[in-house]
């Protein structure tokens, strides 16, 4: 019983939930700004709040971080410049375009916020191509 109430922080474990998180949370924003990419390449008129120019402007952004900026997060590829668009989306979503709104609707823009905060500070992790590309010998993980 006392195992479960332990303090102690295992590197694999960090690293492991380091991997879960950028998987989980990668993913879910990239099925969320899916629909954004093709909105943007259809070539209908697009409906999109102009926060940063006009609304194809604001769009792109917006899908450059959730698409690609997410596909880097999921394979652990310049992680902690790939979280500062993803902060900077869900700041704007929470606090201007749902900031009127009522606290539902900014709660998971909250939580992804904190996720990529988290890895902002965190990095990647040892299961990354960010690890694989700074290990000291090519190849070979690195040992805490």
């Amino acid at each position: 019983m006392k195992r479960l109430f332990k303090v102690e922080h295992h590197t694999g474990n960090v690293d492991i939930a380091l991997l879960i998180l950028r998987l989980v949370i990668g993913v879910l924003m990239l099925v969320h700004g899916f629909p954004k990419m093709l909105t943007l390449f259809s070539g209908e008129p697009i409906q999109f709040p102009a926060l940063v120019g006009t609304p194809e402007v604001s769009l792109a952004m917006a899908v450059f971080a959730e698409v690609v900026c997410s596909l880097l997060i999921i394979f652990g590829l310049g992680t902690r410049l790939a979280t500062i668009p993803l902060i900077i989306t869900m700041l704007v979503a929470v606090f201007l375009v749902h900031g009127a709104d009522p606290f539902a609707k900014q709660e998971m823009g909250i939580h992804y916020l904190v996720s990529y905060v988290v890895l902002l500070i965190t990095g990647s992790g040892k299961y990354s191509i960010d690890q694989l590309m700074t290990s000291r010998q090519p190849g070979l993980a690195y040992a805490r």
